[in-house]
């Protein structure tokens, strides 16, 4: 079992950025997904099944942070601010 992490921020984000990926349909900054699964097929449709906002397509196009369920690990750690 591993844990994905998707994180998209928009705190940057202009018009100059036209292939910036739009990962959920609420207008946000920071955009955080953190789903347990066997891989991240998986994890995505999990996600999409229990939290439709998501757009699972503009994930898709994110890396995920991958951590093995059976290691120790930082799975978040967030500090924001201006």
């Amino acid at each position: 079992m591993k844990v994905f992490l998707w994180r998209h921020n928009r705190r940057l984000h202009s018009w100059s950025m036209i292939n910036e990926p739009n990962v959920h349909q609420s207008f946000y900054t920071d955009a955080v997904a953190v789903v347990q699964a066997d891989s991240p097929e998986e994890a995505l449709r999990l996600l999409a099944a229990r939290e439709p906002e998501w757009v699972i397509e503009e994930l898709q196009r994110l890396e995920p942070k991958v951590f093995v369920a059976t290691e120790s690990a930082i799975i978040f750690a967030d500090v924001r601010g201006d």
